[in-house]
């Protein structure tokens, strides 16, 4: 054992949780904290806004699958990463976050920057803590570790009053956690994995519907295997994305509100569906009595509390998603399942993924095409929420986990920029390309700074169409077209990205579409493309709220209804 003060002993545990970068912004109560950092073997990234540290570890997360870090001072430092923490909780994404507190004999006086943020965030994290006692630090700090990357992972908050960590103690890291009350579940009913294989093996029409789930459990691989030996089709959620290949002739792409048709259609006329680390949130099921009403339902998720949560099903299977498939896999039998093939076969056919294109307007599709035709398999794509977003999962063809990041169920805006930070230090030999609205992109702007001080080479693309655009499509076609404060007059983005030293090009002509996305791609550093694209694109197919998955609009049924 070693006297050493709480923030070094907080050093000293994250090196045992083999934390290499944190992501935060100094205050008043985490000064000595910082001061350790000084001289600490772990990299600290200076971005310029808490909530841009909580989404970075987010996208570092969801790229590296490892626990993100962020820290905060205590106050304001400590609410603005609420919003972070809140997506990273929605979406199931392990960080851990450190907030500075005032002294403990404060605590309850309105003192200055005192905040209870163990309160503001307890709907919003796995677990949270107050360290009140230096004995019980380096413990606390075993347990959110473990706690947020094991089960169903989260985020988890660590408050750290001033006094705590500057006090001195006898450092000794616990070598397990003990935890009576948390027993993740991972192996999985063994009957009920045997009922499941029965009822895949009898089924005519069968579809896995694959989520954020496989990817968190690294069980792409069995995803594939599973499909493979059984001729079963796969459709993806928005965070199931990458986790079974887009380009696979048994891929149906994304399913729900923007879902392909084909994706949507294979849904509503399979006999069963095989869920697998999904939730089924509305985005997904649209209207829940006609989701899936010809089918008996499988679902295997880790968390208890998402079995029969929105939609009934048949088959529950609590567990870890790759233990369960490598049960699973041995009994599942190869059956010819030709007219159902041929049935999606035709399906893709007839409702591709379609656009009008009109005159020498860049359509915000064809940008996507163009840049999916360059991207190496290896590429990361952070995207931030929007329009933009949609386009995205629609039109690009992730191969592997892990290359798609994305805000689903928060649906924050401002997040593509900090999660790109995140997802390039994370992996600094990939290429990151972040793609953002341009309401999204200036709200967090500002961390353009920490791109072009770090020379991080993030290629940004901005669907620059003066609106709010997801937004204004919902005005458009369920309100009057009554555009009530979504149409926005932007600032020169060029210029502001070259205020902060970070080469900008505005592209407005399609012919130079293809040129300009070559270009950002090999420069060797940060560089933005500003796209300008018409206002009034909207995104197709879309299933109206309240509809169910039969119901979608496309840009046909549209303009055709406009016509009459």
């Amino acid at each position: 054992m070693a006297l050493l003060s709480g923030a070094k002993i907080l050093i000293e545990s994250l090196l045992k949780e083999g934390v290499e970068i944190i992501f935060g912004y100094p205050g008043g109560k985490v000064i000595p904290l910082y001061d350790e950092l000084y001289d600490a073997p772990i990299t600290h990234v200076l971005v310029r806004h808490e909530q841009a540290a909580a989404h970075a570890a987010d996208g570092y997360s969801r790229s590296t699958g490892k626990v993100g870090v962020c820290i905060a001072t205590s106050g304001p430092g400590a609410t603005n990463l609420v919003t972070g923490i809140a997506n990273a909780y929605m979406d199931s994404v392990p960080v851990v976050a450190f907030t500075g507190q005032a002294p403990t004999h404060l605590i309850g006086t309105d003192s200055f920057q005192e905040i209870d943020i163990r309160g503001i965030t307890l709907p919003i994290t796995k677990h949270n803590y107050m360290v009140t006692n230096i004995k019980d630090l380096a413990r606390v700090v075993k347990e959110a570790f473990y706690i947020a990357r094991t089960g169903r992972p989260g985020p988890v908050l660590i408050d750290l009053p001033v006094d705590v960590i500057k006090t001195n103690f006898d450092y000794h890291y616990p070598e397990k956690v003990h935890l009576p009350g948390y027993q993740p579940t991972y192996e999985g009913n063994y009957m009920q994995i045997k009922a499941a294989a029965e009822v895949i093996n009898n089924s005519f029409r069968p579809v896995i519907f694959a989520g954020g789930g496989v990817i968190i459990s690294n069980a792409s691989d069995e995803l594939k295997t599973l499909s493979k030996t059984g001729k079963i089709p796969v459709a993806n959620s928005l965070m199931g994305l990458g986790s079974f290949p887009l380009t696979d002739e048994y891929s149906l792409g994304m399913v729900g509100m923007h879902g392909t048709k084909y994706a949507n259609y294979a849904i509503s006329e399979s006999d069963l569906i095989i869920a697998i680390g999904v939730r089924f949130d509305d985005r997904v099921t649209g209207r829940v009595d006609k989701f899936a009403s010809k089918a008996k339902i499988i679902h295997i998720d880790i968390d208890p509390a998402e079995i029969n949560k929105n939609i009934k099903v048949d088959i529950p299977i609590v567990g870890d998603a790759k233990t369960i498939l490598n049960k699973l896999i041995p009994l599942i039998k190869t059956v010819e399942r030709t007219e159902w093939l041929e049935t999606i076969k035709e399906w893709k056919r007839d409702y591709p993924l379609s656009y009008e294109h009109r005159n020498s307007n860049i359509k915000p599709q064809y940008i996507i095409e163009k840049l999916n035709e360059v991207l190496s398999e290896n590429s990361i794509v952070v995207t931030d929420v929007g329009q933009h977003q949609m386009w995205a999962a629609q039109y690009l063809k992730f191969l592997k986990p892990r290359s798609f990041i994305s805000s689903g169920g928060l649906g924050t805006m401002g997040f593509g920029l900090p999660a790109s930070i995140g997802a390039q230090f994370g992996n600094p030999d990939r290429p990151v390309i972040c793609i953002s609205g341009d309401g999204g992109f200036q709200m967090n702007l500002q961390e353009l700074a920490t791109i072009s001080n770090n020379n991080l080479p993030i290629k940004m693309i901005i669907f620059n169409n003066s609106t709010l655009g997801m937004v204004r499509q919902w005005q458009e076609l369920f309100f009057n077209e009554r555009y009530s404060h979504t149409l926005i007059k932007n600032p020169d983005f060029i210029k502001i990205a070259e205020a902060y030293g970070i080469k900008a090009l505005k592209v407005t002509d399609k012919n130079d579409v293809d040129k300009a996305i070559k270009e950002a791609l090999n420069y060797n550093g940060p560089m933005l493309l500003d796209f300008v694209i018409p206002q009034d694109e909207n995104v197709f197919p879309m299933v109206p709220e309240g509809a169910s998955l039969e119901e979608m609009l496309d840009y046909r049924k549209v303009l055709k209804e406009t016509e009459i």
